[in-house]
């Protein structure tokens, strides 16, 4: 597979200003608790071992913190989503943050941050806005991206969920909604830009994970300033997000071979946590506003990829690999529609110069945060986005991943036929 043109590499060296003391390959992110006694962590030194425990390190810092300090200044933030991954890391490091007066914590259950005012319910309770009366942003992480989830039901809680915290929020007079979604509401599309500007036209469809409520969730915060005068939203979007997350493209990285579609120009451009967690920071503070994308500085072409990796390509083409994918999914194998195929096959990295200009830069870069989804998904095996059992990825390695993947589609339709017949 073939590099860029000499344009489009000049224009990748350009697109961005190069992080301070980072080295890349390309240059293009109801009552309160009594607070309770943790373990104080760390969140200065970044070794191999603390990033693999950094979580849990910044939610214990983020307890101790705080414990006697005044917070008579700065904005109430509150948070949904709260109790696990991205909302928990976020409430953390607002718990800790000099310039947060309080942290609103709302989820379905109780999460670790004692700091934090908790209530729990269900975003779609409309009785969310007495519980955020008083805030000054509302930071929304309440979604369901889950693979496993009925798209129906998926869809019904991210959007309703949308609606109604954004209504309760105006309702209140919160001034500002914060929406995360992800830089996969672009599109991957093989005319792309590289990299595209944070103002391109969305032109993603609904046909992969999660996109269409997505896509909904954005229309949604365009129109809320609209019918609700003096709600300003914000939307940040994420690039390819690693630590701690499960999706159909940290899944791609679990195969034994990677799946390259033939004539296909994949690039990859990962954001950490860490990085989106202090994105949304800066957001909830108000030092960026409208939207913007996160991730790390420019991107990672596949043959980079794949040397980094040591895992070796599985290269079909498109009508194989769309058409198996398709069925498969069609038929229950996989939870992956074959729509994810195409952020796998063709570009969508975007600049990150909005946070940029307003003073924001990545801790990692793209090889950092590989190497870390790397080792995070170390021992698992996933064939066609599905995961496999020891036995199964042992035939999956033994037999090439393309035997494997147009073999368990014949087993299935053995199956069906072996049914009929009884």
């Amino acid at each position: 597979m073939s590099s860029p043109d000499p344009q489009v590499r000049a224009a990748r060296n350009l697109a961005d200003p190069q992080p301070e003391n980072k080295s890349r390959k390309k240059s293009q992110n109801e009552p309160q608790n009594d607070p309770q006694d943790k373990p104080q962590g760390t969140t200065e030194s970044r070794t191999a071992e603390n990033r693999a425990t950094g979580a849990t390190a910044k939610i214990k810092a983020g307890d101790k913190a705080v414990v006697g300090r005044s917070r008579s200044r700065g904005p109430v933030v509150a948070i949904t989503g709260a109790a696990t991954g991205v909302g928990e890391l976020l409430a953390a490091r607002l718990a800790a943050s000099e310039e947060i007066k309080q942290v609103v914590a709302i989820d379905e259950r109780r999460g670790e941050v004692s700091e934090a005012t908790w209530h729990i319910l269900d975003v779609r309770d409309p009785a969310i806005a007495e519980k955020l009366r008083g805030a000054d942003v509302v930071v929304h992480l309440a979604l369901d991206l889950d693979l496993e989830t009925d798209p129906a039901a998926r869809t019904a809680y991210n959007v309703r969920g949308t609606q109604t915290v954004l209504t309760a929020a105006a309702a209140v007079g919160v001034h500002r909604v914060v929406l995360c979604t992800s830089a996969m509401v672009y599109g991957a599309l093989p005319d792309n830009d590289i990299p595209l500007a944070e103002d391109a036209e969305l032109r993603a469809t609904a046909e992969a994970t999660g996109v269409g409520d997505l896509l909904e969730i954005e229309r949604l915060g365009r129109r809320a300033p609209r019918a609700h005068p003096g709600l300003h939203v914000t939307v940040v979007r994420p690039t390819v997000l690693v630590g701690g997350t499960d999706t159909a493209l940290t899944r791609y990285f679990e195969s034994p071979r990677l799946l390259v579609v033939a004539g296909s120009h994949p690039t990859w451009q990962f954001c950490h946590v860490d990085d989106l967690v202090t994105a949304l920071e800066y957001a909830a503070l108000e030092k960026i506003d409208g939207e913007f994308a996160v991730g790390c500085d420019g991107w990672l072409e596949q043959e980079e990829v794949e040397e980094i990796s040591g895992v070796r390509r599985m290269e079909l083409p498109s009508a194989v690999a769309l058409g198996a994918a398709a069925r498969l999914h069609r038929i229950g194998l996989t939870p992956s529609p074959a729509g994810d195929l195409a952020y796998t096959m063709h570009p969508w990295v975007v600049s990150v110069s909005r946070l940029h200009d307003a003073g924001w830069r990545p801790s990692w870069t793209n090889e950092e945060v590989l190497a870390a989804l790397l080792e995070e998904v170390e021992g698992r095996h996933t064939l066609a986005g599905r995961r496999l059992g020891r036995k199964d990825a042992t035939a999956a390695g033994a037999a090439g991943a393309t035997v494997a993947l147009l073999g368990t589609a014949a087993l299935v339709r053995r199956a069906r036929k072996a049914r009929r017949r009884i």
